[in-house]
C-alpha cells in the first residue's frame, strides 16, 4: 500500500509542478523542437565539436544542483552527455517553453528538454553543454525507475516495456539489432533479384504451415476470414503469375500456445525462386545466414546457451530417416504408429491418444534435435511429414526439404516446391482428411490453388525463417524477443487509484 501512496505523492507534486508551469505561461507540451547534432555525435566528436553552438534534445536522467550552477545528464537514442547550466542575465521566454535555473525545481527525472549552446568541457574534464536556451518539450508525470531500481518483476517489464528500455538501454538496443536483422534479410534479398511483394493477412482458406489459425470475421463481405499462419501459398500464386524471384516480410498468426521459441503472432520471411531446386536453395541460404547475422551482431562465432557456434565453418547435411534409425532403432518410412508409439514412451515422450504417425516421428526427431548444436543441414524428410514439398527422384518415400539446426532448434524450412496440380491435390485431399479427422493443424483443401498449378507454375525453391533465428542468436526468449509481447490485460490497484473517474473494465 506504501507503493501506491508513494507514486500517488510523486505524481501529485508533478501534477503541481504543471500547474505551476501553466501559471507561468509555459507549455510544458509543445509541437515544434529543434535538434542539430545527436548526443553521441557529441560526445564522440569533441575536438570537432569544442566551442560550436548545438542544440540538443533528450530525456532527463539526473540532476544536480550546487548553488548557481546545475548538471542536467540527458539521453537520446545515441546516448547521454551533460548539461552544464549556470544563472545568467537573459529573462527565459515563457510563451517559447523556455525555463531558466531559477525554474529547475519544476523539472524532474524524466522530463524532456531541448538545450541549445556551446559544446565544452567542464573543470572535471566532462563532455558537456553550456545551456544558454533550455525548452520543456514534455513534462512528465509519473517518475521513471533508476537503472538501480529497475523493475522487481518480469511480467512488469513486459507490460511497459517503454519504461523498461528507458531503464535498461541494453533492452533498446536489442530491438535496434532486431531492425539490423530485417534491413539486412532485405538488401541480401534485394542484391540477388528478389522482388519484395505483400501478400494478404486475410485468406479464406489459410496453409502453408501445421498450425492452427486464427478465425476473423468481415463484415464488408459477411464471411470469416483467417488469419495468415503462412506467406507461402499467395507467393507461389505469384510464381504462377510470372514472378521469377519473389519474398515477403510480415506478421504471421499461430494459434498456438506460448514457448520460449514461439508467439502466436510474430514476423517471417518467405522467398521463392523460380528455376532453383532445394541444393541450389540450400547453398544460397547458407550464405544468407552468414551475411545477415554477420552485418546484424558483427560475428559468426556464437556461445549460445550450452552451445558453441561457429557459421563460417563448413555445414554438415543429416539423412532424417537414417538419423531416426541411428537413435531409435526403427524405419520411419516403414514402421507402423504402435511402433512410433512405444519408441515415444521408451524415451519418456508424450503420447497422445489422437496421435498419428507423422507427429509421433515429428516428436522423436525433436528430442534429437534438442542436442544438436551445428550448423547442419536436415535432408531428406519423408514425404508424409512434408505434403507440399517435392520428391526425391531416387528416393521417393522422401523430398526435397532443407532445415538448418542450430543450437538445437530448426531456424528456417526450404523444399523443391511441389508443382503437379494432380500430385498436390491428393496430398492436399490426405491433409483435409485428417483435419476432419480431428487434427486442427493440418492443411486445408485451397482448391483456388490447386487451379492454379493447372494454369502452370515453374520448377521452384522456396525458403521461410521467423524472427526466431534472430531471438536464438540474441540469446533471448520469444517474449523478450518483440518489443510488445501478448499478455492478459491486468491494470493494477495504483493505477485504478489515480484514476477513479474512470471507467477501465
Amino acid at each position: 500500500m506504501r507503493i501506491m501512496s508513494t507514486l500517488k505523492e510523486l505524481r501529485d507534486e508533478r501534477l503541481r509542478k504543471l500547474d505551476e508551469l501553466k501559471g507561468l505561461g509555459v507549455n510544458p507540451y509543445p509541437a515544434t523542437a529543434v535538434r542539430t547534432h545527436s548526443l553521441g555525435y557529441v560526445s564522440d566528436n569533441f575536438d570537432e565539436m569544442d566551442g560550436k553552438e548545438v542544440t540538443v534534445v533528450g530525456r532527463i536522467k539526473s540532476i544536480r544542483k550546487f548553488g548557481k550552477i546545475a548538471f542536467v545528464v540527458i539521453r537520446d537514442w545515441s546516448g547521454d552527455l551533460q548539461m552544464f547550466w549556470k544563472a545568467g542575465d537573459a529573462e527565459p521566454n515563457y510563451a517559447n517553453s523556455e525555463l531558466s535555473i531559477a525554474n529547475i525545481s519544476l523539472l524532474d527525472s524524466g522530463d524532456f528538454i531541448e538545450v541549445t549552446g556551446k559544446v565544452i568541457k567542464t573543470q572535471t574534464g566532462e563532455i558537456s553543454v553550456e545551456v544558454t536556451r533550455l525548452r520543456l518539450l514534455t513534462k512528465a508525470l509519473r517518475p521513471m525507475p533508476t537503472e538501480q531500481e529497475g523493475f522487481t518483476n518480469k511480467e512488469e517489464r513486459l507490460r511497459r516495456r517503454y519504461v523498461d528500455m528507458n531503464v535498461n538501454h541494453d533492452v533498446q538496443l536489442r530491438f535496434y539489432r532486431r531492425s539490423r536483422f530485417w534491413r539486412a534479410t532485405r538488401q541480401f534479398l534485394d542484391e540477388h533479384g528478389f522482388t519484395e511483394v505483400n501478400v494478404p493477412v486475410l485468406e479464406h482458406t489459410t496453409g502453408g504451415a501445421d498450425a492452427n489459425p486464427f478465425v476473423t470475421h468481415m463484415d464488408a463481405l459477411d464471411q470469416d476470414f483467417y488469419l495468415r499462419i503462412s506467406h507461402e501459398l499467395p507467393l507461389k500464386r505469384l510464381l504462377g503469375a510470372g514472378f521469377e524471384r519473389v519474398y515477403d516480410i510480415g506478421p504471421r498468426f499461430r494459434n498456438e500456445n506460448y514457448s520460449d521459441e514461439h508467439l502466436p503472432e510474430h514476423v517471417a520471411m518467405e522467398w521463392y525462386w523460380a528455376y532453383a531446386d532445394w541444393e541450389a536453395g540450400m547453398a544460397f541460404q547458407e550464405e544468407m545466414y552468414k551475411y545477415v547475422l554477420q552485418q546484424t551482431f558483427g560475428t559468426l562465432q556464437f556461445k549460445l546457451g550450452n552451445f558453441e557456434v561457429d557459421l563460417s565453418k563448413p555445414w554438415e547435411k543429416w539423412d532424417y530417416v537414417q538419423t531416426i534409425k541411428d537413435h531409435y532403432g526403427i524405419n520411419p518410412l516403414d514402421c507402423t504408429l504402435e511402433a512410433v508409439k512405444k519408441a515415444l514412451a521408451d524415451n519418456h515422450l508424450e503420447v497422445e491418444q489422437t496421435e498419428n504417425k507423422a507427429r509421433g516421428i515429428d516428436k522423436l526427431w525433436k528430442n534429437i534435435r534438442k542436442d544438436v548444436a551445428g550448423p547442419i543441414w536436415l535432408i531428406n524428410t519423408p514425404l508424409f511429414i512434408s505434403p507440399l514439398s517435392k520428391t526425391n527422384p531416387d528416393r521417393p518415400d522422401t523430398v526435397q526439404r532443407f532445415q538448418p539446426v542450430i543450437a538445437g532448434s530448426e531456424l528456417g524450412n526450404g523444399f523443391s516446391e511441389l508443382n503437379d496440380p494432380q500430385e498436390q491435390l491428393q496430398r492436399f485431399v490426405e491433409q483435409q482428411q485428417m483435419r476432419d479427422a480431428g487434427d486442427d493443424e493440418a492443411m486445408m483443401l485451397d482448391i483456388d490453388f490447386i487451379e492454379m498449378l493447372e494454369y502452370g507454375m515453374p520448377p521452384a525453391c522456396g525458403w521461410g525463417w521467423s524472427e526466431r533465428v534472430f531471438w536464438i542468436f540474441e540469446g533471448v526468449t520469444a517474449r523478450e524477443g518483440v518489443p510488445f509481447p501478448q499478455l492478459r490485460p491486468d491494470i493494477d490497484e495504483t493505477t485504478r487509484s489515480l484514476y477513479p473517474g474512470v471507467k477501465l473494465d
